[in-house]
């Protein structure tokens, strides 16, 4: 019990002696400290001085003597405080002591602090030199007092007057007054203990605030140090012992230029002292410009410091510290209005002595305001300014210790809220520091979780993962997984950690969810979401990586038969269910190691590695086999499906594209072939040159020119009734390489197609056309009809339409014999536009042909509205008419429409006399092949009279003779329907 009462009274000293410490001894020092100051008498009794009254003249030419400056004395007005206004030149002045006894020797005070030199004459029978002194020494009875000069009086000439002569520099005031030496003595010290008084309380406020600054390193309060230090050599300045510094005298000729950099310096660090402390608050005022402008200012001034004289400098100083006044006070009290905190009250305050006291000074000197001299006592100014400027500084680090702390309770409470898990560990990676949300995440217990390790919680490897972390740039983060058997088991985090103060201070993000969808998109980027197989971007990454490995592989392309089918009729549900069970088979046949992708609708590419080609045909046999051994149920019914497999021998290095195209190739020949087939391409196979030719003529046709090497040639067309009489032909397209070769007109279309030139190509024919038919009119007189494809793209092409009919005109001679054939697909693409064409082509003169006619599905309720002049039958009737019946019947039906719409006939690809004979006997009206001629040069075609003088066959020719003595019925009834096309 006695233990408790000891604690309990030593506790309540403890409060009371720290109670009376910060209240009671501080308030008892402020309270006595200003009753002394109101209440008690001052230390030095300043009685017993008297002012005197003096003429004054200026001697501006410095060449007075001291008798003319008596008589010119005589005649001035006396003065108890005279202004040099700047002058540098002497001033003489009379002074005279008061009529009164002294006992003892008397002192007149000369206490300018700007006073250069002295001499003073006793103005008697004779003048007798009392003395003389300047800023390096004294003699005579003149000596140094306090900032100026005094002068010891005694009675050896009573009531005779003193002439004196001085010089000045800066803005001085002569004033004089007369004491005895006790009193001259006490205004000394005083003058001493104010100096001191003002030199200790602001060197020592300076020194402390410049060592808090350091130690806290804040750089603000270096600068409100040196504020200090420069208010001290101000007030030492307005006071008269700025010769002075820390006891020891400065040299008299450093002076001046010591006053000019005092006033410079103390400029820039008043406005740099005031951005800085309201760097904030300034953002919300107006009038920028003015704060640089006066930043501007103390740069001026500076210089001028350096420059000028003391005399020039101080006009420079009045105006800098005019506007400075002026715009701090307009800031200060937008600061007062917008502000109002006590940091801005407190500084106007200082700032409000220091402007007023300065401004005081200025506009005396400046404009000889003697009401303003001497008002504000230097001291209390510099005293006073100084500490309201430092409870200003001590209430802005309250506000910022304030702000620090309600920013460490934000702190606080974010890291308690924040949803991501923030954690310290130590030197043994065990936890320090760990906020909720971490708690949940990994499940650490609330108490005692100091002793639970980081590896604890993650999996094998977490530690290595977080030191490679930490060797990283700070904005780095990995994604580790959770430790089996804990709560994080199968979660995903991504971490984050750097290095501080000998912890390690991270995040922790759970990002499974993320990371899942992540995976999602990676996946979808390069898989089909109908079959979860590859898709066409995931096959190539597959050939690509395949290509760069060495050993034999091979690339298999599948296409289903007629699936079409199965989308039209059973809808595309049952169509997406078929290509899920064809996936799975493949899947199952090869493996799920096999690179497997879905590329179109019903394709599908199966990459083949380690596999010579026969082992990939053998492979892909088995692949039809699956196909076709079991049907593909869907819901209640099975389908059959078939497809049609290419698979093409690859190598080391192969091109992507290329692969796909060789194998897209082969899949096309498959189809051709018939269900469920399957083609080979071995390397060397003639479709590999092929490809590679087909690629240097798109590359040769890709150019913003055409291609050199283009020429023409002309391929007979035979009238069924004249042969032996008509000379008609087509025009074709062919590009002679390099090397000699010669691509035709089909892969020349095709090229031209996929480089996007074939509308240059249509341009270019045409023209090269009907200027040789104009050049060559002559030698073409039994020409009718000269016949020119024009492709489906330069049809639906504007700007080449307007070209062609451009052309057509300029060719009027020839347009007559110009027939141009379009395709029967295009003619039916748009109607419409094709029924203008037709006519407008009509109208200058030329005909049109229907091109492969059949080869499409078309419909013939639309055929009627194409005035067309020709129709030209598709080859692929005409090639195997003989062959199959229903050929035989589909080209007479084509015949029969070709007249009863009032066309011609054309028929293509007539390669025998069978052919021929047939087609004569349906009653064609042309026929066209090489039964007939081969492409001709344009010089054999000028060089004959007739297609028939082409034939090389005899069979044929003995036919064309004999024809109409055997057949002159079927002559006879063809006469009547034959004409020009």
């Amino acid at each position: 019990m006695t233990g408790v009462k000891w604690a309990l009274l030593d506790r309540l000293t403890g409060l009371a002696f720290h109670r009376f410490s910060v209240f009671i001894a501080p308030f008892v020092i402020a309270l006595g400290s200003i009753a002394v100051m109101l209440w008690e008498p001052h230390q030095f009794d300043m009685g017993g001085t008297v002012r005197l009254t003096f003429p004054v003249i200026a001697d501006s030419s410095a060449s007075l003597s001291p008798a003319n400056a008596i008589v010119r004395l005589r005649d001035a007005a006396p003065t108890a405080r005279f202004s040099t206004h700047l002058a540098e030149t002497p001033f003489w002045f009379m002074l005279t002591t008061p009529d009164a006894t002294r006992e003892e020797p008397a002192y007149i005070d000369l206490p300018s602090r700007h006073a250069q030199t002295l001499s003073c004459w006793r103005a008697g029978a004779s003048l007798t030199l009392l003395g003389a002194g300047d800023r390096h020494g004294t003699s005579g009875k003149v000596r140094s007092n306090k900032a100026g000069f005094a002068l010891r009086v005694d009675d050896a000439v009573p009531h005779a007057p003193i002439l004196c002569r001085a010089t000045f520099s800066g803005p001085a005031y002569i004033t004089a007054s007369v004491s005895n030496e006790d009193t001259l003595e006490t205004t000394a010290l005083d003058f001493h203990q104010s100096a001191a008084l003002i030199t200790g309380g602001l060197l020592t406020l300076a020194i402390f605030v410049f060592v808090t600054a350091i130690i806290n390193r804040e750089w603000t309060y270096v600068i409100f140090a040196a504020w200090l230090v420069g208010n001290l050599r101000l007030s030492a300045n307005a006071m008269g012992f700025d010769t002075e510094w820390l006891g020891r005298i400065v040299p008299p000729d450093h002076i001046a230029f010591l006053r000019e950099f005092t006033f410079a310096a103390y400029y820039l660090l008043t406005t740099t002292l005031f951005v800085e402390l309201f760097r904030r608050e300034l953002k919300a005022i107006g009038l920028r410009w003015s704060l640089h402008a006066v930043r501007y200012g103390g740069c001026v001034l500076m210089a001028a410091a350096f420059v000028l004289d003391y005399r020039h400098f101080i006009p420079v100083l009045w105006i800098s510290a005019s506007f400075c006044i002026l715009v701090l006070t307009y800031f200060l009290f937008q600061l007062v209005v917008k502000a109002r905190s006590r940091t801005v009250l407190w500084y106007v305050a200082s700032m409000g002595i220091v402007l007023i006291a300065t401004l005081s000074e200025v506009l005396a000197a400046a404009l000889g305001l003697k009401a303003l001299e001497g008002k504000l006592s230097p001291v209390v100014t510099a005293l006073s300014s100084s500490m309201l400027c430092a409870f200003a500084i001590a209430e802005r680090m309250r506000e910022e210790r304030e702000r620090r702390r309600e920013m460490q309770i934000e702190l606080r409470n974010t890291y308690d809220v924040t949803p991501i898990g923030l954690f310290t560990l130590n030197a043994d990676n065990c936890f320090v520091r760990a906020n909720p949300a971490l708690h949940t995440m990994l499940g650490l217990p609330l108490e005692h979780y100091v002793t639970h390790r980081w590896a604890d919680y993650f999996a094998p490897g977490a530690e290595g993962d977080l030191y490679d972390l930490l060797e990283r740039d700070e904005s780095a983060s990995i994604e580790i997984d959770g430790a089996a058997g804990t709560r994080a088991d199968g979660r995903r985090y991504s971490l984050r950690a750097i290095r501080a103060n000998g912890f390690i201070e991270g995040s922790l993000e759970d990002v499974t969810d993320r990371s899942k969808a992540i995976a999602r998109l990676h996946f979808l980027a390069e898989h089909d979401p109908l079959t979860g197989l590859l898709n066409r971007l995931g096959i190539e990454h597959a050939i690509d990586r395949q290509s760069s490995q060495n050993g034999p592989w091979a690339l298999a392309y599948l296409d289903l038969d007629r699936f079409k089918v199965f989308n039209d009729l059973f809808g595309h549900g049952t169509g997406d269910e078929i290509l899920r069970h064809v996936g799975a088979r493949l899947v199952e046949r090869l493996g799920p190691h096999v690179p497997i992708g879905r590329i179109g609708g019903d394709e599908f590419v199966c990459v083949l590695s380690n596999m010579t080609i026969d082992e990939a045909i053998a492979r892909c046999r088995e692949i039809v086999d699956a196909l076709n051994s079991a049907p593909v149920p869907v819901n209640t019914r099975a389908f059959q499906v078939r497809g049609s497999i290419g698979v093409v021998e690859c190598t080391e290095g192969e091109r992507v594209l290329d692969a796909l195209a060789y194998a897209d190739r082969a899949c096309r020949a498959a189809k051709r072939g018939g269900s469920a087939r399957l083609v080979a391409l071995r390397r060397g196979a003639p479709a590999f040159e092929e490809r590679t030719a087909e690629i240097n003529l798109i590359e040769a046709l890709g150019q913003r020119r055409l291609p050199e090497g283009l020429f023409l040639v002309m391929q007979p067309i035979m009238s069924m009734r004249e042969p032996t009489q008509a000379l008609d032909f087509e025009v074709l397209l062919r590009m002679r390489s390099p090397d000699g070769a010669v691509a035709t007109a089909g892969k020349l279309i095709a090229a031209a197609e996929d480089s996007g030139t074939i509308v240059e190509i249509d341009r270019w024919v045409l023209s090269t056309t009907l200027a040789w038919l104009s050049d060559n009119r002559a030698s073409l007189i039994n020409t009718r009809f000269v016949c020119v494809n024009l492709s489906g793209g330069s049809l639906n092409d504007e700007h080449f339409l307007g070209e062609l009919f451009d052309l057509l005109s300029r060719y009027e001679d020839v347009v007559h014999l110009l027939c141009i054939e379009i395709t029967e697909s295009v003619a039916l693409h748009d109607l419409e536009h094709t029924e203008r064409f037709i006519a407008r082509v009509h109208d200058m003169g030329a005909k049109i042909a229907i091109d492969d006619f059949g080869a499409g599905h078309t419909s013939l309720r639309y055929l009627k509205k194409l005035s067309a002049d020709a129709l030209k039958i598709d080859g692929e009737f005409v090639r195997t008419m003989c062959n199959h019946p229903a050929d035989i019947a589909i080209v007479e039906a084509m015949i029969s429409l070709a007249h009863n719409l009032g066309m011609r006939s054309i028929a293509e690809w007539v390669e025998d006399l069978e052919t021929l004979r047939a087609l004569d006997e349906l009653g064609v009206d042309y026929v066209q092949g090489f039964a007939i001629a081969k492409p001709q040069q344009t010089d054999a075609i000028l060089a004959a009279s007739c297609a028939a003088s082409f034939v090389t066959n005899t069979e044929i020719t003995h036919y064309l003779q004999t024809e109409r003595t055997e057949q002159r019925g079927a002559g006879e009834l063809r006469v009547e329907r034959e004409g020009t096309v």
